[in-house]
């Protein structure tokens, strides 16, 4: 499968020019954030994936969109809970404003309320990996720094892919 974290989001860009949390809950893409998904569309195409997992998070419902890959929702694949920017958007007013997307599996307020540590979140890492992948290979996950980190131990940029196997350890 292919690791994708999602594009540069308002939060992204605020943070990294000030270091400061600037409150933005479950923040969209910028510009540069959706440029970054059309050129990840591109280089997917070169790996022959077919269909996409995405995180509920905004940003990455974004990304995955711009993938145009039949998409499911994965909450297991959500940022780990830190910022005001993982505070996420309830499922009824996702299902509004993503209606080609199935949400009815998702509690309404799906993420995590308190802050995760690294071993609830290495936890979680561990029981996605060991779900049966029969078609990881054409498979990507659209998902998150701290995830993807959880998962393959590497921080990655926005729209940076990792190619990862969930049948080695």
């Amino acid at each position: 499968m292919i690791l994708l974290r999602h594009g540069e989001s308002e939060f992204n860009a605020v943070y990294r020019a000030t270091r400061q949390d600037p409150g933005i809950r479950d923040p969209r893409l910028t510009d540069h954030g959706h440029e970054q998904a059309r050129e990840a569309a591109l280089k997917l195409a070169e790996h022959g994936v077919k269909r996409a997992l995405a995180s509920p998070f905004t940003r990455a419902l974004e990304t995955a969109q711009a993938l145009g890959l039949p998409t499911t929702i994965e909450p297991a694949v959500r940022e780990r809970g830190a910022f005001a920017c993982d505070i996420g958007t309830p499922a009824s007013e996702l299902m509004e404003h993503w209606p080609q997307h199935d949400f009815s599996h998702l509690d309404e307020h799906w993420w995590t309320t308190d802050r995760e540590s690294e071993a609830e979140v290495q936890r979680r890492a561990d029981r996605f990996r060991d779900r049966d992948w029969p078609d990881h290979h054409a498979l990507v996950v659209v998902s998150h720094w701290g995830f993807i980190l959880a998962l393959t131990g590497r921080a990655v940029k926005n729209c940076e892919m990792v190619i990862f196997d969930p049948h080695e350890s």
